[in-house]
């Protein structure tokens, strides 16, 4: 761009006022500097972007070409000041959020659906990932905030509690009675009852059966992997995905026992789409929550976020 912006900027009063004495009065500045300005601008382009008539001024075919670029860019600054304004006077801005899909689904969500309501001006960007990804953004400052598991190590971060959360084994009714038919299935013979299962049935199931779990970079794995470690368990079939929702999906259409966390499953183990196998072994609870830096720089924000269900 040739032209100083003060000269577009006279074209665009022009322009919208279609009179130069209007124009004048808007900008505080003369009429002959208004048409002056404009013989400029029209010069430099070596195009005429004003016709006289009666009533003031009218944009020439050329003049409408350039009146329609030059509306855009001094629509996008008005915005651009519009925003700082916000963020000036309200305290509003911009809230990073790193979770995985399946926690905000089942706890961010409703989080956010007051949140926004409250503050409609708060751009919020949601980063659905690893919790493994989101801490160590969290450390880079990448992000606002966390939904996560509570981590082992905060290292310079704060971790607010919201609840716990239950891992368990879940199947098809007809998934469970498929494995407990097929030939050769030592030790499951008069298991005919999937109410009256055992741990040690659960065991052999898992064994025998595919056991579907999150992929190795999710928490959750790495907690599971840890369980089978110390258990002395060690499922022969595994399927993963990066998904709790698709594994969900999977145990109901019977390709598996899923791990998945009780809390997001209560409709289907009450309506049986699921049946819960007792563990081998009691899976100690785990706790979720927000995590964010202790130098983060929208404390506002993030206090009424994670306020909003107290």
């Amino acid at each position: 761009m040739n032209q100083n912006l003060s000269l577009y900027r006279i074209f665009y009063a022009a322009a919208l006022a279609g009179n130069i004495s209007k124009a004048a009065d808007e900008l505080f500045i003369s009429q002959p500097a208004i048409s002056q300005s404009i013989k400029k601008l029209e010069q430099s382009l070596d195009t005429a972007l004003f016709v006289r008539n009666s009533r003031g001024v009218q944009l020439t075919e050329e003049g409408e070409l350039l009146f329609a670029h030059v509306k855009s860019a001094f629509q996008t600054l008005e915005a651009g000041e519009h925003q700082l304004r916000l963020r000036r006077e309200l305290g509003v801005g911009h809230l990073r959020i790193g979770v995985s899909s399946t926690l905000c689904k089942y706890v961010l969500l409703p989080y956010l659906t007051d949140f926004v309501k409250l503050h409609p001006h708060v751009q919020v960007t949601i980063a659905c990932q690893s919790t493994n990804h989101t801490l160590q953004m969290l450390e880079q400052e990448e992000l606002d905030l966390g939904l996560t598991g509570r981590p082992e190590h905060l290292h310079g971060m704060k971790f607010y509690p919201l609840r716990n959360i239950q891992d368990i084994f879940v199947a098809s009714r007809e998934y469970l009675e498929h494995l407990l038919l097929f030939p050769g299935q030592e030790g499951l013979e008069g298991c005919s009852n999937l109410s009256s299962l055992s741990s040690s049935d659960s065991t052999l199931l898992l064994k025998s059966g595919t056991l579907m779990l999150l992929d190795k970079d999710n928490l959750t794995r790495q907690y599971l992997d840890q369980y089978f470690k110390e258990h002395q368990l060690f499922p022969e079939n595994i399927l993963e995905t990066t998904s709790m929702d698709l594994l969900i999906d999977f145990a109901k259409i019977g390709l598996g026992i899923a791990c998945v966390i009780r809390e997001f499953v209560e409709t289907d183990l009450r309506e049986e789409t699921l049946l819960e196998l007792p563990a081998p072994f009691p899976i100690a609870s785990r706790e979720i929550g927000f995590v964010f830096s202790t130098k983060q720089g929208n404390p506002e924000l993030i206090r009424e976020l994670i306020n909003q269900k107290r």
